[in-house]
């Protein structure tokens, strides 16, 4: 759609569009303010836009065509970015992906009559997953001089942003991810997956991913053949490790236990099957999916990675395993299988803390001040 005259138009640059975290929240906050805005969303892969499919109708988005988002930071590619930024009010980066845009914007800002630019950093790919690359912080530091504000979700990402990339306190800004917890308390249908129904006399360890290798979605699947056998391992989500992970199961002759429905646009219908939340992941920082299972009353089981430790209760806390700690993981899965009332006490600490600490109305609120005040608009945010 064409953008008014009364309202802002924002620019949001993602290296992807398929639906991770950062990109659900992206769009949850547009769906939330509804008419308040045009958005234009620039996918770097024109083939990964699933996150698209969960945008309200209701909403002024466009998909305008872009330079590349990578490639050689030569002065002539990144001055084609910073052209193509112009004639907006706000500029949104997401991730190492769009740190080129980022650049451009610090570099050519003024020759171009560039809008405020607001990065947000979630967390890394596998090649940062253990140790961030000394080229790339050096670049961050350089490509977010200009930037009006740096928005991290967690406290780990709020210390590199201040003490490695060595940005100014002023720059950084905190929101931790939220969702609509209290959307999480209906009884969801047992056969709301595509070809796969929940039995009465079955249990499911559940997770929402992404099918990556940062994820290590191969320890939940070694885990689920040592686990009780009227238990299943479900993991929601699509990307490049589905075949690897099929494979896997097969190799360890647990295919019949082992499923992966896809993507489900409605996680809110669904987390309420599982009876267990579990996370393998090497790297992390907030992750949204957490948020979601403590909302469904889940107990978690996870690496003590990003801000983890301080996002569950601290009844689930005994649960969560050093990172790396594979024997660990399948242990503390091990224990909650067999001790239903434990699962039951704890999922429910989960759910008060949830809705006390992580609602979406909270983080809608201060992302609107955020992008509004640099915008210099005084609209009010919705509360829908």
């Amino acid at each position: 759609m064409s953008a008014s005259g009364d309202r802002p138009r924002i620019l949001h640059l993602h290296s992807t569009f398929d639906a991770g975290g950062k990109e659900v929240r992206c769009v949850r906050l547009i769906n939330r303010w509804g008419k308040e805005a045009d958005h234009a969303i620039v996918s770097g892969d024109l083939a990964k836009r699933g996150a698209a499919q969960l945008l309200s109708p209701r909403v002024h988005v466009s998909w305008p065509k872009f330079p590349s988002l990578s490639g050689r930071p030569t002065p002539g590619r990144l001055g084609k970015i910073a052209a193509a930024m112009a004639g907006y009010d706000l500029i949104c980066t997401y991730n190492w992906g769009a740190m080129d845009a980022v650049m451009a914007h610090t570099l050519f800002a003024d020759v171009h009559k560039l809008p405020p630019l607001v990065h947000h950093e979630d967390g890394f790919n596998e090649d940062e997953a253990i140790r961030l690359k000394t080229s790339r912080n050096w670049y961050r530091r350089i490509a977010l001089g200009r930037t009006a504000a740096l928005v991290v979700p967690s406290r780990n990402l709020e210390r590199i942003a201040l003490e490695v990339w060595q940005q100014p306190r002023t720059r950084v800004r905190r929101i931790a991810n939220g969702i609509d917890t209290r959307s999480y308390a209906a009884p969801p249908k047992r056969d709301i997956l595509p070809g796969l129904v929940k039995h009465r006399d079955e249990f499911w360890i559940g997770s929402l991913a992404g099918l990556r290798e940062v994820k290590n979605l191969g320890a939940l699947v070694r885990a689920i053949k040592r686990m009780p056998p009227e238990w299943q391992l479900v993991i929601v989500g699509e990307g490049p490790e589905r075949a690897r992970l099929l494979a896997l199961a097969q190799e360890l002759q647990v295919e019949d236990r082992v499923h992966l429905p896809g993507f489900i646009a409605q996680p809110e219908k669904l987390v309420g099957l599982f009876d267990i939340f579990a996370l393998s992941s090497h790297s992390e920082q907030f992750p949204i999916s957490v948020v979601e299972a403590m909302a469904g009353g889940l107990p978690v089981v996870a690496p003590r990675v990003g801000d983890l430790g301080e996002m569950v209760s601290s009844d689930n806390g005994p649960y969560l395993v050093d990172p790396g700690d594979e024997e660990a993981l399948i242990q503390s899965l091990w224990k909650l299988t067999g001790n239903a009332p434990e699962r039951k006490r704890i999922g429910q600490a989960n759910r008060t803390k949830a809705r006390a600490e992580y609602d979406a109305l909270a983080m809608s609120e201060r992302y609107h001040a955020l992008y509004w005040g640099l915008m210099n608009r005084q609209s009010a945010p919705k509360s829908a």
